[in-house]
């Protein structure tokens, strides 16, 4: 299997913190299972491989949400710079006006009031220069205040700015920490699913994807034809065949979220990138009255997403080592669906 995953793609919702339990949860699940073992032993093999495959799923949708924070840390980060580069800027725009009040000598109040004594011709003439002299102190007082005050916000600025930086460094590590760990958990599961028989991996694959079902053609369905809903259906559709890859957004291999906002995307219409992000969409509806182009769910918590087409049947991007396929939207797991578009 390939990994799609290189560095955070977005645009989602779900602390870092759960990062630290990604892949913990599933150690027991993904251990290297003796699925070559005595014939007696393949129900169990195929049954701890299903499992393996459902929580790899899991681990898959909170990947991409972990990514989504990543992503977003990053984004505050370069605002955060943005920030400090315009305070900075603010403070540097002082600088001739202080060489200026430098060289004329302003700053010499004490001086300047002895020579307007000595130079003045009359007491008005002295009261005169000393009030000019007076404004230009309190002039160069709130310059060198204003300094201060912009010199402050600069040194924030820096600090957050530089702090934002090494949370999202941090973030970033953590999380491709995290995904070559799964990663390393998805080979092994590979590696088994391959010990088994075709027919064993016929049952794992179905119990955990559903039954490949034949494709309608898109005239078939009942849709509208240049709708969104029909765009989508039709560009999902014609990802029949295309490799699962996990964290896969297209244009040859998607995971089940890339494949859904991939379809809509045709249509003009951005969904979130996660399974559980594109969950909280549109308006739920209930399966009776599921309609083409509604998003259908799987598992608590949400960790699957399907694209309904009619006919019970939906597309998508199914499991590891599986293709984009059609299959039925009735199977374990099911929870709602959602329209996202009208």
């Amino acid at each position: 299997m390939q990994s799609a995953r290189t560095t955070p793609r977005r645009r989602s919702r779900v602390a870092l913190a759960l990062g630290g339990v990604l892949v913990a949860a599933t150690t027991a699940a993904l251990a290297p299972t003796p699925a070559a073992a005595a014939p007696g032993d393949a129900s169990e093999a195929q049954d701890a491989l299903t499992e393996a495959a459902r929580q790899l799923t899991r681990i898959d949708a909170q990947l991409d949400e972990a990514e989504l924070v990543v992503a977003a840390r990053q984004e505050a980060a370069d605002v955060a710079a943005g920030r400090a580069a315009a305070a900075q800027a603010a403070l540097d725009a002082y600088a001739p006006r202080m060489r200026a009040i430098a060289q004329a000598g302003y700053t010499a109040t004490g001086q300047s009031r002895i020579a307007a004594f000595l130079s003045s011709g009359s007491a008005d003439d002295l009261v005169r220069q000393m009030t000019t002299l007076d404004l230009i102190a309190q002039h160069t007082n709130e310059v060198i205040g204003e300094v201060a005050a912009a010199q402050s916000a600069a040194q924030e600025a820096r600090a957050a700015a530089d702090q934002a930086a090494a949370e999202a460094r941090a973030g970033l590590e953590q999380l491709q920490a995290q995904e070559a760990e799964a990663q390393d958990k998805v080979d092994r599961y590979q590696a088994d699913f391959a010990r088994l028989s075709a027919e064993e991996q016929a049952v794992v694959t179905t119990a955990v994807a559903g039954p490949t079902l034949a494709a309608p053609s898109v005239e078939e369905l009942p849709l509208v034809p240049g709708s969104a809903t029909a765009t989508a259906v039709e560009s999902a559709l014609a990802q029949l065949g295309d490799e699962y890859v996990w964290g896969g957004s297209g244009p040859n291999g998607f995971d089940c979220s890339g494949l859904t906002s991939f379809a809509y995307k045709a249509a003009g219409l951005t969904l979130p990138r996660s399974s559980r992000a594109q969950a909280q969409v549109g308006t739920e509806v209930s399966r009776a009255q599921l309609q083409p182009g509604d998003l259908v769910f799987f598992y608590t918590p949400i960790s699957h997403v399907g694209l309904y087409i009619g006919d019970g049947k939906m597309v998508h991007a199914r499991t590891f080592g599986q293709p984009v396929a059609v299959t039925t939207v009735d199977q374990a797991g099911y929870r709602f669906a959602r329209r996202v578009a009208g």
